[in-house]
């Protein structure tokens, strides 16, 4: 990354960094405005930062990186829909290998649902990451994501997220100043 530009994005709202350009929360407002970024000021690298809900493997405040995403609703895993367009998109190698971030403007709180995303090996859930790895697609940005488990995907998710996301935010900020991200982007 020394010998292009880096640009690491977040969400916004509870998920605000000094270190990064806060995008938007949900698939529609993170695509806008990261498409607004690239045309303006295009990046060579992007990482995005945030929280994610786990499906159930993995635990509260573990730390995951990713460049694989899936857009699923939860109709998919239930057999009741179904869709024309490629709804996982990778920047990896190897995508048995990774952990599948799906996104969906819903959060889901039903942990049997949680359960069938688990059997298409998807790990976790973020808003937004699916439409950044869109765009830098669309931009041939090279991007992967780093997340903190915040939920478990139940009923109690979003009061579980509230109590944990200062936590969380906090291993996230030591993660990337151990990995020299945070330092890559200041010098």
């Amino acid at each position: 990354m020394k010998n292009g530009k880096l640009i690491v994005i977040s969400s916004g709202n509870n998920e605000v960094f000094d270190f990064a350009i806060p995008v938007g929360v949900g698939l529609i407002n993170s695509a806008i405005n990261l498409t607004r970024i690239c045309l303006f000021d295009k990046p060579d690298f992007l990482i995005f930062v945030g929280t994610a809900g786990s499906y159930g493997r993995k635990k509260i405040f573990d730390i995951i990186e990713s460049k694989s995403a899936s857009n699923i609703e939860n109709c998919f895993v239930e057999k009741k829909c179904y869709t024309p367009l490629d709804n996982v998109i990778s920047f990896a190698k190897d995508v048995s290998r990774e952990t599948i971030v799906n996104s969906s403007n819903y959060i889901t709180t039903d942990e049997e649902k949680a359960k069938k995303y688990l059997k298409l090996n998807i790990e976790i859930e973020n808003m937004e990451f699916y439409s950044i790895m869109s765009v830098a697609k669309e931009f041939e940005i090279p991007t992967f994501g780093i997340f903190t488990v915040t939920n478990y995907c139940h009923k109690e998710a979003h009061k579980e997220y509230l109590s944990n996301i200062k936590k969380a935010k906090e291993l996230l900020i030591e993660y990337l100043t151990q990995k020299n991200i945070i330092k890559e982007i200041d010098g």
